[in-house]
């Protein structure tokens, strides 16, 4: 197995899952099964076939139900963020979490679905990882790998796997995949309170920290009910 450049990751569960109603009227979002198994669980098995030891899970939303089943499995540790108090979003949950965490860590979607091309993601992402150069490594995919995405785009990428945004009127190339490897460096001076990654990711892409990886699997995006039944034959198929 390809070394990782960290064993832990970062899996953000804390969402109110508000485009899966009704499905999430009274389960979490990553309680949602697909093709027989919570949401959560695909993301979880995924970093312990990568070799990914520990997990640090944050929970807001109905977070007694997401706690008591991360509590049966043992196959990694699993560490819980709580914002019961207050939703933080994705940057304000990193923040929160980040005592938790060890520099660099892997960053991942609870509700991922993906299926590996010939690497493994997180040995791909470790394999490109430059700390010097780098404050986040975002994996991302194309339009023709990503089932169920409607949308414009996310980055456009430079020869040196540098990212910008999507112009405006423009469609970009690539689509973030929700999994990405991260240094603390990417977290100093943060707002207090809820924020998105964005705006980290923002300050990065001025500095030229911010770089992507060209996923070379496909990427399933389960974000409505209506996406679970295609998701579910493509896993089926295997294709």
């Amino acid at each position: 197995m390809n070394r990782l450049v960290s064993d832990t990751a970062m899996v953000m569960a804390a969402g109110l899952g508000k485009r899966m109603r009704p499905l999430t009227a009274a389960q979490p979002k990553p309680l949602v099964r697909v093709a027989g198994k919570p949401l959560i669980d695909h993301a979880l098995d995924r970093l312990v076939e990568a070799g990914i030891k520990r997990a640090v899970v944050n929970v807001h939303f109905l977070a007694d139900a997401l706690e008591a089943h991360l509590a049966v499995r043992n196959d990694l540790e699993v560490v819980i963020s709580d914002e019961r108090e207050q939703l933080l979003e994705t940057g304000g949950g990193l923040v929160k979490a980040q005592a938790l965490l060890p520099d660099p860590f892997f960053c991942i979607n609870s509700d991922n679905i993906w299926l590996d091309g010939p690497k493994n993601a997180f040995a791909d992402l470790s394999a490109r990882w430059d700390a010097d150069k780098m404050d986040a490594l975002l994996l991302l995919v194309s339009h023709k790998g990503a089932s169920n995405f409607v949308g414009k785009g996310d980055f456009h990428m430079d020869p040196m796997g540098r990212l910008r945004r999507r112009r405006s009127g423009r469609i970009a190339p690539h689509i973030y995949t929700g999994i990405q490897l991260v240094s603390k460096r990417l977290l100093r001076e943060a707002p207090a309170g809820p924020f998105s990654t964005n705006k980290l990711w923002d300050r990065a892409i001025e500095e030229e920290r911010l770089f992507g990886l060209a996923f070379t699997g496909r990427w399933f995006e389960v974000g409505t009910p209506e996406a679970i039944h295609p998701t579910e034959l493509a896993l089926t198929d295997g294709c």
